[in-house]
């Protein structure tokens, strides 16, 4: 069969214009432990529906922060919100895009099948290393059905630049005086004792190799490894587990347009007090370093499903999905994403 010069010349176009081909398109992501789990699984469905490969590195939130700062990545992702000095020394305007909430437990090993609560004080002087055996009196005074060993306690902390650090931190500085003058709130800070372990991973596998050891992993990561995890005494003096339920409470607040906002020590009567949404940063206008138009609504689309048909994904590996006003509100940002200066999305 001939083509003729003129059906081959309207061919050679529709393939360099991509008209009626599909173009495969990778996109780069690097950030949070935290959110990894669901990450996987919400880029591996994407990946079978649309085409459109994502290659995610779980490497902490800091460093998902350093990679879209250096323009390495498509993505980054963190647990922690960027502050307005950090947002000031981006080389451009940055968006946060929330994905899901979660929650931060206090995970232990301990012998037997101990159910263990505490105080918020209590919690924050052990991680302060001033309580350092298990038997401890004002543990004992929150646990009276337990029978607690003499054993010390091992600190298991992040060792990497972590979301999970900055919300456990928010939470510490918000419920102890001592430890916001002292240690503070960040993704990294100076550990008062303890040990490091890299990833919410990292600090999981320590915890359950180490006997009498305490850390602070994401949720899904005691769940996974089948670690015990200790309710928490809330803001009304409840103790109140870690679930599904708990988390969507402390969400449950009001949530300014850019999403920037801090759940820990939540007001809500039912709600867990260690919670944080995790997001996923991206640069507002998407038309820089001769960056291909493709690559940018690829990465939009990607978004808009995730805060979408995407949230079904996020309860059955135990993430809270997001409120329907935090989804209006990440749909507004969606929008707002540019190339040359006009939305990528009407």
């Amino acid at each position: 069969m001939k083509i003729s010069r003129i059906a081959l010349g309207a061919l050679i176009l529709m393939v360099a214009a991509g008209i009626g081909f599909s173009q495969a398109v990778e996109l780069t992501g690097a950030g949070a432990t935290f959110p990894a789990p669901l990450y996987t699984k919400l880029f591996d469905q994407y990946a079978k529906e649309f085409g459109v490969k994502v290659n995610y590195q779980a490497i902490g939130s800091g460093g998902g922060i350093a990679q879209i700062k250096g323009k390495t990545v498509d993505f980054g992702a963190s647990d922690a919100f960027l502050k307005d000095a950090d947002l000031a020394a981006m080389p451009a305007a940055v968006l946060h895009i929330p994905i899901v909430a979660g929650a931060v437990v206090a995970t232990y090993n301990l012998p037997g099948s101990l159910d263990l609560t505490f105080a918020p004080d209590v919690l924050a002087d052990i991680f302060l290393g001033k309580i350092t055996k298990w038997n401890d009196a004002r543990i004992a005074a929150t646990n009276p059905s337990v029978t607690l060993p003499k054993t010390t306690i091992t600190v298991v902390h992040r060792s990497d630049g972590s979301g999970t650090t900055a919300v456990f931190t928010d939470y510490l500085s918000k419920v102890s005086d001592e430890w916001k003058a002292k240690v503070g709130s960040n993704t990294s800070v100076s550990w008062p004792a303890g040990i490091g372990g890299k990833g919410n991973a990292g600090v999981a596998g320590l915890v359950k190799q180490l006997p009498g050891s305490l850390g602070y992993v994401e949720l899904i990561y005691a769940l996974q490894n089948n670690m015990p995890y200790a309710a928490l005494k809330n803001t009304t003096g409840a103790f109140v587990k870690p679930t599904l339920a708990s988390t969507s409470a402390a969400a449950a607040v009001s949530i300014p347009d850019d999403t920037r906002v801090s759940l820990t020590d939540t007001t809500a009567p039912d709600g867990y007090p260690i919670v944080g949404f995790t997001w996923i940063l991206l640069y507002k206008e998407q038309n820089y370093d001769n960056r291909p138009r493709a690559k940018a609504d690829a990465v939009v689309k990607m978004l808009w499903w995730m805060t979408h048909d995407g949230q079904k994904y996020a309860e059955p590996l135990a993430y809270a999905a997001l409120p329907t006003a935090v989804v209006s509100k990440a749909e507004a940002i969606i929008r707002s994403v540019t190339f040359k200066g006009s939305p990528l999305m009407k």
